[in-house]
């Protein structure tokens, strides 16, 4: 099933670049999306693609940046197909 993940992911998240992570992570699984610093320090984060394959790139992002993650916020819903590749904005 296709579905949507937006997470918020705070802790040391900015400057050890982690959106060029994700992009190159979720290029690699055939996920689309974005993701984006936030001005309070949090890197947000949204995703599309089978559900599976989004936990996947959830454990992967962990797996590198486990050391600076506070914390991540993570909200589903259905996926609304408005993407075409991954962006970092």
């Amino acid at each position: 099933m296709v579905r949507r993940v937006h997470i918020l992911y705070s802790g040391q998240v900015q400057g050890v670049g982690f959106r060029f992570a994700s992009e190159r992570t979720a290029a690699s699984l055939g996920l689309k999306g974005w993701a984006e610093n936030l001005p309070d320090g949090r890197v947000e984060v949204t995703c599309e693609g089978e559900e599976r394959i989004l936990k996947d790139f959830i454990a992967r992002i962990e797996s590198i940046f486990g050391m600076y993650i506070r914390g991540a916020d993570a909200d589903w819903s259905e996926a609304t197909g408005e993407f075409s590749g991954f962006d970092i904005r």
